[in-house]
């Protein structure tokens, strides 16, 4: 180029990367650091088309908890929280078609009213079941408190809005219960995602909100448009989800804002909010973008991200993990007290 020709940059549509490796941090634990070389040993799972009904057959059933150690991992893969040092007793309870486990850490002081609502995470395909009773007591021990946890209907049997319909229901149930500023929302994935739609459709609807919101790793734009979905697409767990978007959405409109939450406009009401996520995390544009969007509408909200931290933490496993519980529960304990609901956890 001649040195009197102006540069004229082009808008381009894509950066081509060629192959590279990326290197372990140094930046994490010992623990974290074998969760992500572990991780990058397992082989992705290739998630069937709609329709494919034999094929879905078997896809559940390579995610099947066939042990209770696969049902651990896969309650604390789910809800983001930690094997908690306090046990919990749990019961179950039904609301017609939606049910909800209730986990009570033993030595909870039966005269606190607080219930933190946990909906699980799983793609909207995984987390039910016996996993859900694992992972509502896990929660409740890590957070210490009285927890109801969802266990409702999912893919690939019941799209949009089974699961949200059944997030109402015991919602409106437990506000039958409790006042809303007892009242704590939250989930990890895609129970993060229903939690914040789940909030939108009650603002919708007349119902009181509750103190505080957890969203930990939300798929908010099930489009797929964030950054991060491309640059660290190498740590998805599944191939294929880009079909899950669509296979939530089911008949409706997949940029319908209880679908994908990033694209509702949001009150000022909206309770408070803590929104989680990590460098290494597929969902961390998400959930960044949603974060300034609550910012914006006046919402208080705090933004928390986890150095290489993949999509949904190290496992439950690595010190990372405990301090992102620590910083939950004292956001918890926080609005709560600013609700006016000051028990000791």
């Amino acid at each position: 180029m001649a040195a009197d020709t102006p540069f004229v940059p082009q808008l381009v549509s894509s950066v081509h990367m060629p192959a590279r490796d990326i290197p372990m941090p140094t930046t994490i634990s010992a623990q974290a650091q074998f969760t992500l070389s572990m991780l990058s040993q397992v082989p992705k799972q290739v998630m069937p088309p709609q329709g494919d009904a034999a094929g879905w057959d078997a896809y559940m059933a390579l995610r099947a908890p066939v042990n209770e150690q696969i049902t651990s991992a896969m309650a604390l893969a789910t809800t983001g929280v930690v094997v908690p040092e306090v046990a919990s007793t749990v019961e179950r309870l039904e609301f017609g078609t939606a049910s909800v486990y209730v986990a009570t850490p033993f030595g909870t002081d039966t005269a606190d009213p607080r219930i933190f609502f946990n909906i699980h995470g799983g793609g909207f395909t995984d987390g039910g079941g016996v996993v859900a009773e694992q992972s509502t007591q896990y929660v409740a021990g890590s957070y210490g408190v009285r927890t109801w946890g969802m266990d409702y209907r999912m893919l690939p049997q019941h799209p949009y809005p089974a699961g949200l319909d059944d997030c109402m229901i015991a919602y409106r149930e437990l506000l039958k219960v409790r006042r809303p500023e007892d009242i704590a929302v939250g989930g990890l994935s895609a129970g993060a995602n229903l939690t914040a739609a789940l909030l939108l459709r009650a603002h919708s609807e007349g119902l009181p909100m509750p103190a505080a919101a957890v969203l930990y790793s939300i798929p908010g734009d099930l489009t797929q448009s964030g950054d991060t979905y491309q640059t660290n697409r190498f740590m998805m767990a599944s191939d294929g989800l880009g079909l899950l978007g669509e296979l939530y959405a089911g008949d409706h409109d997949i940029r319908n804002p209880l679908v994908s939450p990033l694209f509702a406009d949001y009150p000022a009401d909206f309770p408070p909010t803590i929104l989680i996520a990590g460098t290494r995390d597929f969902l961390l544009s998400d959930t960044s973008l949603l974060h300034r969007k609550l910012r914006s509408a006046g919402v208080r909200t705090e933004l928390f991200i986890f150095e290489g931290a993949p999509h949904g933490g190290f496992g439950g496993r690595a010190p990372e993990d405990h301090e992102q519980v620590e910083i939950v529960r004292s956001f918890l304990e926080r609005e709560w007290t600013n609700s006016g609901n000051g028990a000791e956890a």
